[in-house]
């Protein structure tokens, strides 16, 4: 029987490790992707762990899957974020989950390759499904980025998709941003937060 697969996820880039999974996943059954963002009164909040757009995400996404899978936004913290602490207990985190699981219909799981991610997808009562954690992450792509802004070789490109490649070249005023500025990230409900950021599209 078909279920739907949420894949909640950074995405920051969208990589070759991103494209197995989801590829996996869709075989047999619907593959919902939702790429965590960051909202300021409506304003998305990027950083140096979050340099590309929730649009642009998007984008990589469709341009590697077409429309065999869907992208949400459901998955979508607003400021200020220490309503969703603690977790467990705040309203605001109660009331993030009912917004990831407001189009869904039918039979889902939840999907992760990250035990302690598994664990806290359970105790929301989101019936994680626990895979294997791939070797290549996005953020040993991202710091490849970084490092290429001071002349280091482009080993990143092989890392990504090449459609996801081209596009952030194209965007790659997006690494010049963040490349030299300070990781204003904490860790908390098994995922980075930015504590703040600039307003960037």
């Amino acid at each position: 029987m078909m279920a739907i697969a949420i894949s909640l996820e950074h995405l920051n880039p969208v990589t070759n490790a991103h494209e197995e999974i989801i590829r996996d996943l869709s075989t047999p059954d619907k593959v919902v992707v939702m790429p965590v963002r960051f909202l300021n009164e409506e304003k998305e909040i990027n950083s140096k762990s979050f340099p590309f757009s929730f649009e642009l995400r998007k984008e990589m996404l469709e341009s590697v899957f077409g429309e065999s899978i869907t992208v949400s936004s459901n998955y979508t913290f607003h400021a200020p974020f220490k309503k969703y602490f603690p977790p467990l207990v705040s309203k605001g985190s109660w009331k993030l989950r009912k917004e990831i699981l407001s189009e869904i219909e039918g039979n889902y799981y939840t999907y992760t390759g990250d035990k302690a991610e598994g664990i806290m997808l359970r105790l929301y009562r989101l019936k994680p499904k626990i895979g294997q954690r791939k070797e290549l992450s996005a953020t040993s792509v991202k710091n490849e980025m970084y490092e290429s802004v001071s002349g280091g070789k482009k080993e990143w490109e092989k890392q990504v998709p090449e459609q996801v490649a081209e596009m952030i070249n194209k965007k790659w005023n997006n690494i010049d941003t963040f490349a030299y500025s300070e990781d204003n990230t904490t860790s908390g409900l098994g995922i980075k937060f930015t504590r703040d950021g600039n307003n960037y599209i």
